[in-house]
């Protein structure tokens, strides 16, 4: 009986260190997280060099493996999100950090699916980020959306051919730092390069392109006091009024590029020297212009902060995903808290976004680690880019557009329609002269507000 006893006993034992050694071995084994992102391609990718420092450093100490399973672009994850959350058949099961922007999540079945940063983030730990940063990524009062680079307007300058232009005429970059100036500007830079061929009436070339003209109502607007929203519409009110009569006056006149296509690509061909663009977009401007006739020219690409308009605040656009976090499991919630708390951290984040052309999102970043960063800088038309992020957090307050779900449709409608009337409106300026700008300038605004109200 004793014997019996005993080897009871020592079967109790080894099935007991068999589960001490087992749980010893689970414990070794790292907690995976995967990740859908846009930063580069799949090969050569920023964000990608920037994971494989972190498993080899925090990740290797914390037991985090982070792994990268799509490099796309947003438009296409927002689709595989959209498609993985409603079950669709054949559909990629979500990972567990994915880009996204507000609009996926407003598309999504059910957005609890979604972990809120609120509960694994400490208010000081929140503090430390710009506050319109995180206000974007608030959908439903939850933070779903963590920011890890941002972009927001920047102005391109072709300076080599702008000091031409403002030897000639004076103007000086300063006159382009309010909207009245810039469109003012773009008036002379016309009648400037058409008086430059004589025997060719009617050719100015526009100095100025804007990517975004929905932005551009839509921040001025605001900036002077006044809703740009109304409902599901929109209000043009007075000071839509006030923000439309200098550029029209301007495009109606040659003086504001109106046709399709990105600002970088007037600005490489020369055809127009100043643009207001999306700041990534700096990863697409070439420091060459090559002309009609296939003559090129090296030139100098400056960046200032956006314009504002004489009576209005400073006020710019923000933009820039971020990344969502899947519900799943404690242990991989955390180690993707973790990761993302790693990548925010000012030195990293700074390292991170200036290989990217984007924005840091903590002031901690902006104040201490990117001008350190911009020092050593080789390129000047990046230095000139952050500096000019530098000024614009000084001394603007960031915009955040609103969560409806009419956004997208009216931005489209507004963007075509714009260029229409005021293409329509240079045409008329043409035939007519000098004497029908104002009532021309008038009559395609009303046109553009019916065409805005039906």
């Amino acid at each position: 009986m004793r014997s019996r006893n005993y080897i009871f006993l020592l079967l109790a034992v080894l099935l007991f260190c068999t589960g001490c050694s087992g749980t010893a071995k689970k414990e070794e084994v790292p907690t995976t997280i995967t990740v859908w992102h846009v930063y580069g391609g799949q090969v050569d990718s920023p964000l990608n060099d920037l994971i494989e420092q972190f498993n080899r450093t925090v990740g290797k100490e914390q037991q985090i493996n982070v792994q990268v399973t799509s490099v796309s672009n947003t438009n296409t994850i927002h689709e595989l999100v959209l498609a993985a959350a409603n079950r669709e058949p054949g559909a990629t099961e979500l990972p567990d950090l994915f880009i996204s922007y507000p609009k996926t999540v407003m598309a999504l079945p059910d957005d609890s699916i979604l972990v809120d940063y609120k509960d694994y983030l400490s208010e000081e730990e929140l503090s430390a980020f710009l506050p319109a940063f995180l206000e974007e990524g608030t959908v439903n009062d939850r933070l779903v959306i963590l920011p890890v680079a941002k972009s927001t307007e920047i102005m391109f300058i072709n300076q080599t051919i702008f000091d031409r232009f403002s030897q000639a005429t004076g103007v000086t970059l300063e006159d382009l730092d309010t909207w009245e100036g810039l469109f003012k500007a773009a008036e002379i830079y016309a009648q400037w390069t058409d008086e430059q061929t004589p025997d060719i009436p009617g050719d100015a070339k526009p100095m100025f392109v804007h990517d975004y003209y929905f932005n551009y109502f839509q921040v001025g607007t605001e900036s002077m006091g006044e809703d740009f929203f109304q409902g599901e519409g929109l209000a043009l009110g007075p000071a839509f009024q006030i923000a439309w009569e200098p550029l029209a006056k301007a495009a109606l006149k040659g003086g504001v590029w109106l046709k399709g296509g990105y600002a970088t690509e007037a600005i490489r061909t020369g055809d127009s020297i100043v643009s207001v663009a999306s700041s990534a977009s700096i990863l697409y401007y070439s420091d060459v212009v090559t002309y009609p006739d296939n003559t090129s020219e090296d030139i100098t690409l400056i960046s200032r902060p956006c314009p504002v308009f004489e009576n209005g605040d400073k006020l710019v656009m923000q933009r820039g995903a971020g990344f969502c976090l899947v519900r799943s499991t404690p242990e991989r919630e955390q180690a993707a808290v973790s990761f993302l708390k790693w990548l925010t951290e000012p030195e990293c984040n700074v390292a991170f976004v200036t290989r990217t052309g984007y924005m840091p999102v903590t002031r901690a970043a902006f104040e201490s680690e990117l001008p350190k960063a911009i020092e050593g800088l080789e390129s000047e038309k990046y230095s000139s880019l952050y500096q000019a992020y530098l000024d614009t957090q000084a001394n603007y307050e960031f915009y955040v557009p609103p969560q409806m779900e009419t956004y997208l449709s009216l931005e489209t409608t507004l963007e075509d329609h714009v260029r229409a009337q005021l293409a329509l409106g240079r045409q008329d300026y043409l035939d007519s002269g000098e004497t029908g700008l104002e009532q021309i300038s008038a009559d395609r605004l009303q046109a553009f507000r019916q065409i805005m109200e039906r």
